[in-house]
C-alpha cells in the first residue's frame, strides 16, 4: 500500500477576517474532495489571515498512480484561481 500526502499553502488576498478566510477554504476542499475523493483539511495557519495551508491524503496500489492524483489535485487548485499557490509539497511513503 502507498501513501501519499499534499500540502499546499496559498496567500488569500483582501481577506480581513477569520470568517471570511472560510469560504474560500471550504470551497477548495470541497471541490477537490468532490472531484477526486481524497481526504482534505486545513493543517496549518489557521490563525493567519491571508494563508491557508491545506492537506490532502489518498492511498493506492502504486507510487506513481498516488503521485499523479496528487499532482492533478495541486493543478486543479491553482486553475480555480481562488487563491495565489506559494508552496507546495507532495510526500509519497511506501508500507
Amino acid at each position: 500500500m502507498i501513501v501519499g500526502s499534499l500540502r499546499v499553502t496559498l496567500r488569500l488576498h483582501d481577506v480581513r477576517s477569520l470568517k471570511e478566510k472560510r469560504s474560500p477554504r471550504r470551497m477548495i476542499t470541497d471541490r477537490v474532495r468532490s472531484r477526486f475523493k481524497i481526504a482534505a483539511s486545513e493543517v496549518d495557519d489557521q490563525e493567519v489571515l491571508n494563508l491557508i495551508t491545506l492537506g490532502f491524503a489518498t492511498v493506492g496500489p502504486d507510487a506513481g498512480v498516488v503521485d499523479a492524483v496528487l499532482r492533478r489535485v495541486a493543478d486543479f487548485i491553482e486553475d480555480l484561481g481562488v487563491a495565489e499557490v506559494i508552496d507546495e509539497a507532495v510526500y509519497i511513503d511506501r508500507h
